[in-house]
């Protein structure tokens, strides 16, 4: 994203703030990428003296929505607009294996913006759509295909409640969408280069260079540079192009000084 654009979207986040603040109702943004995560991120001081709520439909989603405001100040109920559609093969014996890419790009064909989708997981048979709550009905009459696989769309039911101890519901149960495969790595540090180069099966001096130059490596929503920044537990790296995962620490060091550290890919 260009500075220019940066500046503008920034702009744009900062007046959904100051109108959540300023009318007390809660205010929206549409679903943010990394990089528009990371320009939220930066804006923190900005930012902090408002309520804001983050969430992409369920636990897990990479891609999220922001709520300004706090409901319990509205005096009604504020859920975010989400809504999650499940498209199955017609046929599941002349099916093909579709990917994330194929999805997307039969959605994009259809003239709807990113910003209208969230996170896209195909499961086996199954494929989930998390979108805005204005676009389900267009994606579930027009998404009828993807490939050569005529589809079919149901926009799935909302959960009772839709709030839970003031966090919102996962429109899906946990597990169904995402699963953390458990990679243990051999490292001399934990340091991102390190880590990362050994999980993506990166080289440290060709290809990770490149990506962290390009601004295509995110730690916890925000862009980041540095190849020597020493990973925290929890942390949770995203890579353009190859995946994400979640450091969880040192297991043991070697008798050579090396550690075996934990992680858990997100598949």
């Amino acid at each position: 994203m260009k500075q220019t654009d940066e500046a503008v979207f920034k702009e744009k986040l900062l007046e959904l703030a100051s109108r959540a603040n300023g009318s007390g109702r809660c205010t929206f943004t549409p679903f943010l990428g990394l990089a528009e995560q990371n320009i939220l991120r930066c804006a923190e001081k900005e930012l902090s003296g408002v309520i804001r709520t983050e969430f992409g439909g369920a636990d897990g989603c990479e891609r999220i929505m922001v709520r300004f405001g706090d409901p319990e100040d509205c005096g009604y109920a504020c859920p975010f607009p989400i809504r999650c559609i499940r498209a199955i093969p017609r046929s599941k014996k002349f099916a093909e294996q579709l990917t994330h890419r194929d999805i997307l790009g039969s959605l994009m064909a259809l003239g709807i913006d990113r910003n209208r989708t969230g996170d896209i997981a195909v499961r086996e048979n199954e494929i989930y759509i998390f979108c805005t709550e204005q676009i389900a009905p267009y994606i579930a009459e027009n998404f009828v295909s993807a490939r050569r696989t005529d589809l079919s769309c149901d926009i799935l039911p909302l959960p009772d409640t839709m709030e839970e101890n003031g966090s919102p519901a996962p429109l899906l149960p946990p597990g169904l969408l995402f699963t953390l495969r458990t990679v243990q790595c051999n490292v001399a540090s934990e340091r991102l280069d390190a880590v990362a180069a050994q999980v993506f099966r990166l080289s440290r001096g060709g290809e990770l260079p490149e990506l962290l130059r390009s601004g295509k490596v995110f730690i916890n929503g925000r862009t980041v540079f540095d190849a020597g920044r020493v990973l925290k537990s929890g942390d949770i790296v995203s890579v353009r192009g190859c995946g994400r995962f979640v450091y969880r620490g040192i297991e043991r060091e070697t008798k050579k000084s090396r550690f075996f550290v934990k992680t858990e890919i997100y598949s």
